[in-house]
């Protein structure tokens, strides 16, 4: 079952839902010990080419998606051949599978990867080390893995974690450092730095630099700062939108900060499947505004395709502020790999 993320993981203030917090403590504890075992006992395989991890340390909601996006166009600009590489979340097929836009559906393969395959290769594979050879075999140079940073079979060239840099009042981005299901956190926050390269930070677009609190959180790491960018305006005219990500109030944030004329927002549980009845739910919204529907484009692609003649997407990139810093990064960690 499909639950929306609790607003008030991301609180930092510890004595926010605290009896709730102290509670889930325990299971915290135990997710945290069973992922640093599961990583100390692996042997991490080399599939024979360089592997980019985008990860992350939370539970969904930092932009690590996008990121792998831009990741793999900045290899793919530089004559890299770089393939994606997902489990396929939320898609019923194991792989792996080469994804194909024009045959696959969200239900087959998963939302964020049939995203990432507007642009690239991407290949999806509940066995990551199977999905990564057949990617070589396939004439890949490199893999960007999406979601890969507690998933330690594959040898990493490089691991990046994505951070969502958005700090607004006591929201943080950690919470206050509670690992699941107290908090958003996978795994502590030390021993996750531990194993990363670098830091992406993630900003809104109307938001001005990152905060040197959070800076300070990642010591000697490498920090490169991207921004989510509309790539193009909202829809004109009065709308009602709907998200089911990881954090949908930042849709709606990020819809009203680009001018959208915002009449409702529908939130939604993270990959939502969006049946019938949902969807005259939202018409009728609508109907009741004299407006037009619009979500991100990663609900846009789980959409049916006469649901989506009825809805407009508004989809947003990850853009690096420093793209040659970045891209200069990959080169020498991926040549000094070889």
């Amino acid at each position: 079952m499909k639950l929306n993320t609790p607003r008030w993981w991301y609180i930092r203030d510890s004595s926010h839902a605290r009896v709730t917090r102290t509670v889930l403590k325990p299971l915290g504890w135990i997710w945290a010990g069973v992922t640093a075992s599961k990583i100390a006992k692996a042997t991490p395989v080399d599939p024979g080419c360089a592997v980019i991890s985008v990860g992350n340390l939370t539970v969904g909601g930092s932009g690590k998606t996008p990121v792998a996006r831009e990741t793999l166009r900045l290899l793919r600009a530089t004559g890299v051949e770089a393939h994606g590489l997902s489990r396929g979340y939320g898609g019923r097929l194991e792989g792996p599978v080469r994804v194909d836009p024009a045959l696959h559906t969200a239900a087959d393969v998963g939302d964020e990867p049939l995203m990432l395959a507007q642009d690239a290769p991407v290949w999806i594979s509940r066995d990551r080390i199977a999905g990564a050879r057949a990617a070589v075999a396939d004439g890949a140079q490199a893999v960007v893995l999406d979601d890969g940073h507690q998933n330690p079979a594959l040898k990493k060239t490089v691991s990046l974690i994505v951070v969502d840099g958005e700090t607004r009042g006591d929201e943080w981005p950690f919470g206050d450092g509670s690992v699941f299901p107290s908090g958003p956190m996978r795994e502590p926050l030390k021993a996750g730095l531990a194993r990363a390269d670098a830091v992406v930070v993630m900003l809104a677009t109307d938001v001005d630099a990152a905060d040197p609190d959070l800076l300070e959180l990642f010591g000697d790491l490498p920090v490169f700062i991207a921004r989510l960018t509309p790539e193009g305006p909202p829809p004109s005219g009065p709308q009602v939108g709907f998200a089911g990500i990881a954090k949908p109030w930042k849709v709606e944030r990020s819809l009203k900060a680009a001018g959208c004329d915002l009449a409702d927002f529908v939130p939604f549980p993270d990959h939502a499947a969006y049946s019938a009845e949902n969807m005259r739910f939202l018409e009728e919204r609508a109907a009741v505004y004299g407006a037009g529907l619009v979500t991100t484009e990663k609900d846009w692609v789980r959409l049916t395709p006469d649901q989506r003649a009825r809805v407009a997407a508004w989809p947003v990139v990850a853009r690096f502020e420093d793209q040659a810093a970045f891209a200069a990064f990959l080169t020498r960690r991926i040549q000094s790999a070889r």
